[in-house]
Order: C-alpha cells, then sequence, then structure tokens
C-alpha cells in the first residue's frame, strides 16, 4: 500500500537540499547539533511568528555557526536599527549557552527576503491562517486564497486543505480547494508544502497548501539545472471515417 511522504523528504537529493548543513568532524557530536538546530528553530518560530518565516537554514564549520532566516516580512525581524536582530541574536545565544554545550559556537545571523511571497506555501499558510483568526468565513478565506496564489505565473497549481471545528459547527471535518495541477508522485515536480494552525475559541484548525511551480531537471551535459514548465502537446483532431 502507497503511504503518505512529505514532499520536501521525497526529493531530497534530487531537486531539494538539506536544512541542515553541518561538517561533522566528530560523529559523536550528532546527538548535540540535532539538539541545538531543534532548539534554534523553536525559539526563531515562537518570537517570529507573524513574520511570516518561511524557512530557517543552518549552516555549520568548525567554529562557526551560521542561521539563516526567510521571511516575507524583513522589516519585523530587524526592526529600528536592527535592534529586533540582535536582540534575537542574544536570545540565542543565550539558549546555546544554558544548553550545556562544550563550546559555544560564533553566531551568524542573516536575513533573507522573499521576493514573492504568494509563491511560497509557507507564507501562503500563514496568510490563511491570520485570515481564520480575524473570524473570516473559510470558504472565502481560501477562494480568495487560491485566486491570488494563482494571479502568479510561476504558480501552476495549488491547493489548500483546512481541518477542524470549522464555521462553529459540532464535528470536526476537512474542506479542500484546489487549483490547476499538483503532480506530488513525479520526483522532478518543484512541490512546496506547508502546515500550519489556527488557535479559534472551538480549537486549533489546521491548514495545509501545496504549491506546484513547475519541472526542475538535473544538469544534463553540462547545461546548468533549470525549470521548465509543463508543456504539454496538443491532441489531435480525430479523423473522419
Amino acid at each position: 500500500m502507497s503511504k503518505v511522504v512529505h514532499p520536501y523528504a521525497l526529493r531530497l537529493g534530487v531537486i531539494r537540499d538539506w536544512k541542515s548543513r553541518w561538517f561533522a568532524g566528530d560523529p559523536k557530536k550528532y546527538r548535540e547539533f540535532l539538539r541545538v538546530d531543534a532548539a534554534i528553530r523553536a525559539l526563531i518560530l515562537k518570537r517570529l511568528r507573524t513574520a511570516h518565516i518561511s524557512g530557517i537554514e543552518i549552516e555549520r564549520s568548525q567554529k562557526a555557526l551560521r542561521v539563516q532566516i526567510h521571511t516575507a516580512r524583513p522589516g519585523m525581524v530587524i526592526g529600528r536599527s536592527g535592534e529586533s536582530a540582535t536582540k534575537l541574536k542574544k536570545d540565542i545565544l543565550s539558549t546555546l549557552r544554558s544548553m550545556g554545550l562544550s563550546s559555544v559556537p560564533t553566531l551568524a545571523l542573516d536575513i533573507i527576503e522573499i521576493r514573492s511571497p504568494e509563491t511560497n506555501a509557507a507564507v501562503v499558510a500563514a496568510m490563511v491562517v491570520e485570515s481564520l483568526e480575524k473570524r473570516m468565513p473559510f470558504r472565502r478565506v481560501l477562494k480568495q486564497t487560491i485566486e491570488k496564489v494563482m494571479a502568479n505565473r510561476e504558480v501552476q497549481g495549488v491547493r489548500v486543505q483546512v481541518s477542524g471545528m470549522l464555521g462553529a459547527g459540532s464535528m470536526s471535518r476537512t474542506e479542500t480547494l484546489k487549483k490547476g495541477r499538483i503532480p506530488l508522485q513525479t520526483i522532478r515536480s518543484d512541490i512546496d508544502y506547508a502546515h500550519d494552525e489556527a488557535n479559534l475559541p472551538l480549537g486549533k484548525i489546521g491548514v495545509k497548501v501545496w504549491l506546484y511551480k513547475g519541472d526542475i531537471f538535473p544538469e544534463r551535459a553540462g547545461q546548468p539545472r533549470g525549470r521548465v514548465e509543463d508543456r504539454r502537446p496538443a491532441r489531435r483532431p480525430a479523423r473522419a471515417q
């Protein structure tokens, strides 16, 4: 029987790269590195919940640690004159010191802006969560979100799913709205996926977003890796008998 696999994990090593890249000279430090990465991600996501964080990448060298934060609202992360970024960096360092590490590495914090937020699944899921928490009707939210996403030329398909106590109902249910193609089982398909939760008086509502942005082919004969659009040949009309 088939299994449900995360679209990102399914494409690791093919068209996706790892979000944590380490130089692990000592394999015994794997547990320590894993704990540190989980603590850093939990702190950033908790502190910057409203900043539309799409991803956190962590790079390690022998003596340095670099954290890259991809966000659609860099002004909220940086703050006035860089005050928020400086405070966030100090909080990360204090968290690392409190974990009892053998040595605290040199920390570098990079804030990377997302140019087109509608092409990022995490940002789209955060937009849906914000609208639901403002008590907007979920069907209107789904329809407006899909129309806004499909207005971008890079997106060829989108699917948004919400589940929970929708519309103040007495039972939880799932509603899905889709437009375009979402080829989940094609490895070269650039599928962006994100999951988020909206906190409402009746409970949490889960939000899942899938975005399809064309196919990515590996390098061929020295040519750089590139994205191609889905161009299927038109069907020929049937000949008259």
